[in-house]
């Protein structure tokens, strides 16, 4: 997963930001649970899958242009093409830079205060909490498991623990890290869901990852 952030990280650039209004039902110094969930969290680049589509590419310029209102849109215009350029390791494919500016334009017009659709998260692991991929894996099973029902975002948080670790997703690991039986993540898993394993564990094997027994 090489991504080259520099230019984000030296210029200040946001790209990650917890919840700001959702408050957690429980949080420690190691993580937030949100136990109704909460879509303010935007934390971009931590997944192994790359960008792979226009949608995908425009969606994160959205987040980046709502995460950063100081910017102009000269100054937009540079993360966007450091954004789209293929061997910064952010995306999967090149674009054109007409198209590229078009996009930007596009992004640029939206409203600032409307914040851009998200994924819905639960268990929101704090930077340098120090936890292993198995230990985080493992408490976000405890968590969500507390409840007898869980929905697509809890397969979600499990999913996204799963690719950070390196680990390929799959029903049996889905139904550990949930503790639940095959049969019920299978009644449960939405399209959407489906196509982000699909895609997340293509990006696994495209980035040469081994796949790690759990």
């Amino acid at each position: 997963m090489s991504r080259n952030l520099n230019y984000f990280n030296n210029n200040r650039i946001v790209y990650k930001r917890d919840p700001i209004t959702d408050k957690p039902s429980h949080e420690t110094t190691k993580y937030m649970f949100f136990e109704q969930g909460t879509y303010q969290c935007y934390h971009l680049f931590t997944s192994r899958a790359k960008i792979t589509t226009f949608k995908s590419l425009k969606w994160h310029l959205l987040v980046l242009w709502y995460l950063n209102p100081q910017l102009d849109q000269d100054q937009f215009m540079v993360v966007a093409e450091i954004l789209a350029h293929k061997p910064n390791g952010f995306t999967s494919f090149g674009i054109h830079a007409d198209l590229l500016r078009k996009i930007v334009y596009e992004v640029s017009m939206l409203d600032l205060d409307e914040p851009p659709k998200n994924k819905m998260r639960k268990v929101i692991f704090k930077y340098g909490s120090g936890l292993t991929k198995e230990e985080k894996l493992s408490i976000v099973g405890e968590l969500i498991g507390r409840s007898k029902k869980f929905h697509g975002g809890d397969m979600y948080d499990v999913m996204l623990m799963l690719n950070h670790g390196g680990w390929k997703i799959t029903i049996a690991r889905l139904a550990k890290g949930l503790n639940c039986t095959p049969r019920t993540i299978h009644r449960n898993m939405s399209e959407e869901l489906k196509r982000e394993k699909e895609l997340l564990n293509k990006q696994l094997k495209e980035n040469g990852h081994e796949e790690i027994n759990i």
